[in-house]
């Protein structure tokens, strides 16, 4: 899943022309960047000049914001043509349940998390958030009716911990990975961790859209994972 969190229109239209071919591609991840340059339906339209795969948008973070402003957030993404909003409802239990929820009521997958890959976001690496905030948000998600999750690849104790629960409790789960390159992760690491999830999917940002032929590193990429298994 090429994370698309690039400023510009053209890089964005140069990255899903050059991969959107590539086996192992099945989604893109559309960042707050281009969107703020062009704006939401202009920048999935420029997507949708190469590609019909799904598309998933990237608010960076919606879910953090007053819980009554999910219902707005949803219905305009909803008339978007995308399949789903990454959400990290870390403003409480009711942002968990008013942004997956709404987000479903207008047929929009969450893809639910609440953990940036950096050394200092949790309490016990300095940071502010409760070191078990990402187990309860994903909990509730789930019980709310979220079955799309998103973890840090650069824990694999917390991947393997949390895909058994999943694996006990959701029907169907996905799992998306991220922070894999310069953000610590890798998608060896963190793919063995996940090994028993059906679903399984590599959030890269830099180490694709940054490359030189950001086909050739999907696919190695993709081989990647194949070697994992």
């Amino acid at each position: 899943m090429p994370a698309l969190d690039l400023q510009t229109v053209e890089e964005l239209r140069r990255v899903v022309r050059e991969t959107c071919q590539v086996e192992g591609i099945v989604e893109y991840k559309l960042g707050l960047q281009a969107v703020l340059y062009i704006g939401l339906f202009q920048a999935v339209d420029a997507v949708r000049e190469f590609t019909d795969l799904p598309i998933v948008y990237d608010h960076q973070k919606a879910g953090a914001d007053m819980p009554d402003s999910a219902a707005g957030f949803a219905e305009i993404c909803s008339h978007a043509d995308i399949e789903g909003l990454i959400i990290f409802p870390v403003a409480g239990p009711t942002a968990v349940r008013e942004f997956v929820g709404h987000s479903l009521a207008h047929g929009l997958q969450p893809v639910v998390g609440g953990h940036i890959p950096v050394p200092d976001y949790d309490i016990s690496g300095g940071g502010y958030m409760a070191d078990d905030a990402l187990e309860r948000i994903i909990a509730l998600a789930a019980e709310t009716g979220a079955s799309r999750f998103v973890l840090p690849a650069n824990d694999p104790a917390r991947i393997t911990r949390t895909i058994k629960w999943l694996l006990e409790t959701v029907t169907d789960p996905v799992l998306y990975l991220t922070g894999i390159g310069p953000l610590g992760g890798s998608i060896t690491e963190s793919f063995t961790a996940a090994r028993g999830m059906p679903i399984r999917r590599a959030v890269i940002g830099r180490r694709i859209c940054s490359a030189d032929d950001p086909a050739a590193a999907a696919a190695a990429f993709y081989q990647e994972m194949l070697d994992v298994g």
